[in-house]
């Protein structure tokens, strides 16, 4: 069953315009570009929105190539199967991104990934969300499997005692797994997926002015978690879109917005009426090396679900108010961010720079190369000592030429290559093949332990499923 929200999107008139920094709102199509290269290939994919892949994305080769990522031939489509070294990127960004929220100010909670579809406010929300879902049966009842953690948190939301004193109140889960029932000619490897896993945040507001407020401070959190995982604010444009309503009665908010904390050009969607709930939101949008773009971060303000749901809070007089609610994912879909960190790397590639994933997000750090079996042994001593500092490094064991050991671990994206003979066990000092730099540098076990510490710094740790030696890892595409 298709919702209403997804009709009215197709009725609903949209008009486009570029807001720069100046508060000068100007039609899409008669803006100045020449200094925007990336926001008129994220405008014309917007408004042309021709969504096909004419060849197969950058990034689908590149998790495979990593090995990484899959499609499953088993499953519905749209489900992925993730190899070790890809588990590992997906459980830190997992933990990344909950930790930050978490700190935020987020209470963590869990809740079901199924729902009744007879109930009345899960109905009426159902018609009101431009998605698609899935529809199960268990005994004689219905259920619909959630495209969000919407359904879950404004439950909660509904039991739960609230004073005005404790608003704004986050509450935040990460959905592993969402489900949205795409078209299947628009599932697209870690673009667009049926299943998926989403950092969802719920903000109880009272008044309009306090959702604004913050809704100012989410679309800043929303900055540095992209800027901490490594997607820095050149790397993707803003959309913010609203009704024309909500323009008129909220102008200096938005241009603020714009000027004080994108500090670039947006592009702005305003619509002939509200067809969903939300009104406004925003995205942050990468544009891939085909120029597609998809959204990862992302912020709504809610204006119907806490009527619906009799989400209310105590005000300063003692009585019982409707609260306005925003919805916030402080990165997008965990899967959307690996499509993005791969297809950014792509571009570099084409441009002549040198791809690699973030130090911390490296499922390999650090590579020990061998010149002669008699030094094995001294590699798996550095390899282990580094284990011990939750520093991920392995060994390659394998019967074959330094030099196809080297050229193999830079097909990996190793970030450092440490070539280990006789000389670098009597000096001390190994030969350090740099990605980042390009560079070979003579760099000690302790000098390299630090610049590792040093560049990963509060981001989170994890230890390599896969095995030290690479003789005995297999290979999985």
């Amino acid at each position: 069953m298709q919702s209403n929200a997804l009709k009215d999107e197709e009725k609903v008139k949209s008009s486009w315009y570029i807001l720069d920094t100046n508060g000068k709102l100007t039609e899409a199509k008669d803006f100045d570009f020449g200094k925007h290269e990336n926001l008129k290939k994220f405008a014309d994919y917007e408004i042309k929105k021709v969504r096909a892949y004419e060849q197969i994305p950058e990034h689908i080769k590149l998790m495979r190539k990593l090995q990484l990522v899959d499609y499953e031939p088993g499953s519905d489509p749209g489900n992925l199967r993730y190899y070790p070294n890809g588990r590992l990127i997906k459980s830190l960004l997992e933990r990344y991104v909950t930790d930050k929220t978490i700190h935020y100010g987020a209470e963590e909670v869990e809740t079901p990934i199924m729902y009744d579809y007879e109930h009345p406010a899960f109905k009426d929300y159902l018609a009101r969300f431009p998605a698609r879902h899935y529809i199960i049966k268990s005994d004689d009842k219905d259920f619909f499997l959630r495209f969000s953690a919407c359904f879950g948190q404004f439950l909660i939301m509904h039991d739960a005692t609230m004073s005005y004193k404790q608003l704004p109140l986050k509450i935040y889960e990460l959905t592993r797994y969402s489900f949205r029932r795409e078209k299947s000619g628009e599932l697209t490897g870690l673009k667009r997926m049926r299943a998926f896993t989403m950092p969802d945040m719920h903000t109880v507001c009272g008044s309009l002015e306090q959702a604004k407020d913050e809704f100012v401070k989410q679309f800043e959190f929303c900055q540095s978690v992209l800027a901490s995982i490594g997607i820095e604010e050149s790397e993707y444009e803003a959309a913010i879109r609203f009704t024309e309503e909500f323009w008129s009665n909220n102008r200096e908010f938005i241009l603020d917005l714009v000027k004080n904390k994108l500090k670039k050009p947006a592009l702005i969607e305003t619509w002939s009426f509200r067809y969903a709930y939300f009104d406004p939101k925003f995205e942050f949008n990468v544009v891939d090396s085909m120029d597609k773009a998809s959204a990862l971060s992302t912020v709504q303000i809610d204006h119907e679900n806490s009527k619906r749901y009799d989400i209310t809070y105590v005000d300063s007089q003692g009585k019982k108010e409707n609260a306005t609610i925003l919805h916030c994912s402080p990165s997008g879909a965990i899967e959307r961010v690996i499509y993005a960190l791969l297809e950014l790397e792509a571009i570099k590639q084409r441009k002549g720079r040198i791809p690699m994933l973030p130090l911390w997000l490296s499922p390999t750090q650090v590579r020990f190369v061998p010149v002669s079996d008699k030094h094995m042994e001294h590699c798996i001593k550095f390899a282990k000592q580094m284990g011990q500092r939750d520093i991920r490094a392995n060994v390659d064991d394998r019967e074959a030429m330094m030099d196809r050991k080297i050229r193999e671990a830079e097909q990996d994206w190793v970030p450092y290559i440490c070539v280990v003979g006789d000389r670098e066990i009597e000096s001390g000092s190994m030969t350090v093949r740099v990605r980042e730099s390009k560079k070979q540098e003579a760099i000690t076990l302790s000098k390299l332990e630090e610049m590792i510490a040093n560049k990963t710094t509060g981001m989170p740790k994890a230890s390599s499923s896969m095995p030290l030696l690479i003789s005995k890892r297999p290979t999985f595409v």
